[in-house]
């Protein structure tokens, strides 16, 4: 049971890429968090998986830590395409992928014969509530007042890049705040699917600063979908400008072209770890099918 994979990161944010013509069947939730564990698995925030598109070039599955599917992935997007070109099965720099939060485009760009550098064009933000989605009226949730279960509330702005995300803006960041505080938004019952949670602080009209904790993840250094709800944010609110917003991460800084349409480009770096394969000893003890 030969099951290869590779391991790659967008600015400490870590992904596997597996195959799933190299899977016995479909991975249960159970196998992705023991892979995904890092001390009993290999260890990632995330597993990204090559399938089959009509839609696209490529196909896509995104899977959390914690087993649940995510939508979309700017990191993720960044790893796979890198991969993909890399390993010869992009025989383009330009080339579309299927994502279940839509089908987005991915342009890479060389150094020294290997990608080191990738844009996506990761489609539009909305801000409209049945969009997100986000229970209540069908309205553009703006700054508006979210009360938390330990009896706080904050302002928050709920926008969809293709994945649900809150963005709260803060005088400063802090991240055992945002360990303490980002948990009771994810799960707040206002979001049907879960949300992934920004807390931000615009630095100047293109520079923004967040923290970030990502749904089925945890506290993250670094997303690209993120980066992406977040500039989007800034700009509804009046606190960024359209245009490149300069997102500056615990893990480094991506840049997101906010256009007038609200279109979005997301920009940055991406780096492959290594590669491998799983021993039998493990795959027959962890890969097990998926609950129908």
């Amino acid at each position: 049971m030969t099951i290869p994979f590779a391991k790659g990161h967008g600015l400490g944010n870590d992904y596997l890429v597996l195959r799933r013509v190299d899977l016995p069947f479909d991975l249960s939730e159970a196998s992705i968090v023991r892979i995904c564990d890092r001390n009993w698995g290999i260890g990632s925030d995330g597993i990204l998986m090559l399938v089959p598109s009509s839609r696209a070039d490529f196909g896509l599955r995104i899977f959390n830590p914690d087993g649940s599917e995510a939508e979309k992935s700017g990191n993720g997007l960044r790893i796979f395409a890198k991969w993909l070109r890399d390993h010869g099965y992009a025989t383009q720099d330009r080339f579309t992928v299927d994502t279940k939060g839509g089908v987005v485009e991915c342009l890479c760009h060389g150094k020294n014969d290997r990608v080191a550098f990738v844009t996506v064009e990761m489609g539009r933000a909305t801000f409209r509530a049945p969009e997100i989605p986000m229970n209540g009226p069908d309205r553009e949730v703006v700054g508006v007042p979210l009360q938390l279960g330990d009896g706080t509330a904050v302002s928050a702005t709920a926008v969809s890049v293709g994945n649900p995300h809150c963005v709260v803006f803060v005088e400063h960041l802090d991240t055992d705040a945002c360990k303490r505080v980002g948990p009771l938004i994810e799960r707040h019952p206002a979001f049907p699917q879960r949300t992934n949670v920004q807390f931000a602080r615009a630095a100047d009209r293109h520079t923004l600063d967040i923290l970030i904790w990502e749904r089925g993840a945890g506290y993250t250094l670094a997303s690209g979908s993120s980066s992406c709800a977040a500039a989007s944010a800034a700009v509804r609110n009046g606190r960024c400008d359209h245009g490149r917003v300069t997102v500056r991460m615990p893990g480094g800084d991506l840049v997101i072209d906010v256009r007038p349409d609200w279109s979005l480009k997301l920009e940055g770096p991406v780096e492959e770890v290594y590669t491998g394969t799983l021993s039998d000893e493990f795959a027959e003890a962890w890969l097990t099918p998926a609950t129908p």
